[in-house]
């Protein structure tokens, strides 16, 4: 059974995949402190008494759950795109003044890989069903309550680095995670016990808004991921020079990860964009322009099926001002202008800081 449900998962697409028990998670109390500490910030569905339960013991979420099928999607290492030919990812993804470019980190350009991974875990759920009919399964991907690093280690797919990301030593940290319940009793696979960061802190040295924290904790409320994704309000001012131009998502900890340099990519990127779906333009000014003029059920339309629906138009524009403003060039001087009179006090607010920062 244990073998079948592995070629399924592989049918199915997953990269990796692995078996872990239905027990409470390893990391449980640090998780617990991590809430009380407040570091998930606004994202107040982490801390919910029902769904804390559930993180804290997988058989809350599906009743008589006996095993985790913890599976992998790589994404990729390479820059989805660069600003010129030739030019290093580190170079692409510095937030030196002048630039304009709209840096994305790499999973979003492309369809939301919730979408995709649902699509998947489901006819994973389908083939497990044929091979035992009457078993009870249940998936989630990030939005649900499972500590899914926590039992992706235990099912041997990894360990947690420092950056607080699972890292593989032969496929680095560029993949995604997704989790099926079920309530078969399947062998687990032996855990990851090795911890290869070693002595090496690149990720902390590197992180802008000094998010990570030594002890393998992340304060979100200063992770860049965070500030332009989670965040619903407005950015705090002081980390808004650090942000530069990375306007949805970071990559940095995984830039600078040692584990990352020979990490392979995808044969198919599982992400990639459906045919006919649009590119947001390389140009912070022409992506800016662009969200301006759309009113919110143009820009569901636009951006359905998209990793950018979630902070949504004002959310992108918020950070796109704070890009515009990092960038040090006069010439976004208009289109800050405009967004100055933006229908959103949240977008009204963050370009005056922009016009503000700008030399002269």
């Amino acid at each position: 059974m244990k073998r079948e449900i592995r070629a399924a998962a592989r049918t199915a697409g997953f990269d990796q995949v692995g078996f872990a028990p239905a027990a409470p998670p390893t990391h449980a109390e640090a998780y617990e402190a991590w809430l009380a500490n407040g570091y998930h910030g606004e994202m107040g569905y982490m801390a919910r008494e029902d769904s804390v339960r559930r993180r804290l013991d997988p058989r809350e979420a599906l009743p008589g759950c006996r095993t985790l099928i913890v599976v992998s999607l790589l994404y990729g290492s390479t820059p989805p795109r660069t600003t010129a030919p030739g030019r290093r990812a580190a170079d692409r993804t510095d937030a030196s003044r002048g630039r304009r470019l709209p840096v994305v980190a790499r999973y979003a350009l492309g369809r939301d890989y919730h979408d995709v991974f649902e699509e998947r875990l489901d006819a994973l759920s389908a083939a497990i069903e044929a091979l035992a009919p009457g078993a009870r399964t249940k998936r989630y991907v990030d939005y649900g309550p499972v500590l899914e690093r926590d039992h992706a280690q235990r099912a041997g797919l990894g360990w947690i680095g420092k950056n607080t990301m699972l890292l593989h030593p032969d496929l680095g940290s560029y993949f995604m995670l997704g989790e099926l319940l079920t309530d078969l009793d399947i062998e687990p696979d032996p855990p990851f016990v090795h911890d290869r960061c070693g002595t090496c802190r690149r990720c902390i040295d590197a992180c802008p808004t000094e998010a990570i924290l030594d002890g393998r904790l992340l304060d979100a409320r200063l992770c860049i991921s965070y500030l332009t994704i989670e965040l619903r309000g407005a950015i705090p001012e002081e980390l808004r020079p650090a942000i530069g131009n990375r306007v949805f998502g970071c990559d940095i900890c995984q830039e600078v990860c040692p584990w990352n340099s020979d990490a392979p990519g995808p044969d198919r990127p599982p992400f990639a964009a459906r045919p006919g779906q649009p590119m947001p333009p390389e140009d912070m000014v022409a992506w800016a322009e662009e969200l301006a003029a759309l009113a919110p059920d143009e820009f569901r339309a636009r951006y359905r099926g998209t990793a950018f629906s979630r902070p949504g138009r004002d959310g992108l524009l918020r950070n796109l001002a704070v890009g515009l403003g990092n960038s040090g060039e006069s010439g976004v001087r208009p289109i800050l202008e405009r967004l100055r009179a933006d229908s959103s006090p949240l977008v009204r607010e963050h370009a005056r800081w922009a016009i503000d920062v700008l030399p002269g």
